[in-house]
């Protein structure tokens, strides 16, 4: 089957070009020219990757990430922009992206760029579970902990947070990039909150599961 990728270009001469290219390398494209078309299409339908202009009409490429990220999406995601700065860069992976490549470029380029991104989501989705030991296992399809078969429940925002330490095992999570996974755009972050869930986690499943560390965050290791 076909990776679909969701193309957000407002130019159309270039975005036709891109479409041609990525569909002979053997991608489903569809094509977006503005920032509302993109989120309702992100929201709609399932894609393997967003490449996103950023200088968009109804909006930015920047934002429209950030709002994806927020509400949980985890799509791979390639900013293509003619912004070329180390700001314009850091607001790139700030907003979550995971390349970023610069206008003008070769085709070429933005091909071995996209299966690299495909490639290492397709390894992770054939990671279904995580085997954590002492009859634990975490199911990332189905966002459900298991304890010798038997599902445990849990409040969705520690389920959350396990899943998220999970797909980032052994490297440390700040409070600022949980607070932005874990807490939608309208909600208030609360520390007292996370500390709560880490808890909770900890309880269930070993206090040395978890690591904490002040000023770089949280770590499942």
């Amino acid at each position: 089957m076909a990776a679909k990728i969701l193309l957000l270009e407002d130019d159309l001469s270039l975005s036709e070009i891109i479409e041609e290219f990525l569909n002979d390398e053997g991608y489903e494209v569809f094509l977006c020219d503005n920032a509302q078309e993109a989120l309702d299409m992100a929201y709609e339908r399932y894609f393997d990757l967003w490449i996103l202009d950023v200088k968009v009409p109804l909006g930015d490429g920047f934002s429209l990430l950030k709002e994806l990220r927020k509400s949980g999406k985890q799509t791979p995601a390639i900013f293509m922009t003619s912004l070329n700065t180390t700001n314009d860069l850091k607001q790139g992976f700030d907003a979550g992206c995971d390349d970023y490549i610069k206008k003008p470029f070769e085709l070429a380029e933005l091909s071995i760029r996209v299966k690299a991104l495909l490639k290492r989501a397709f390894s992770h989705k054939n990671e279904d579970f995580e085997d954590l030991g002492d009859g634990f296992r975490f199911e990332f399809t189905t966002q459900i902990l298991y304890h010798n078969n038997k599902t445990l429940t849990l409040p969705s925002k520690e389920i959350k947070l396990l899943s998220l330490l999970l797909k980032n095992k052994n490297n440390f999570l700040s409070t600022e990039r949980i607070f932005e996974e874990l807490w939608d755009y309208d909600e208030e972050p609360s520390e007292l909150s996370l500390r709560a869930y880490v808890k909770n986690l900890r309880k269930i499943l070993g206090k040395e599961k978890i690591i904490n560390q002040r000023g770089r965050g949280y770590c499942y290791g």
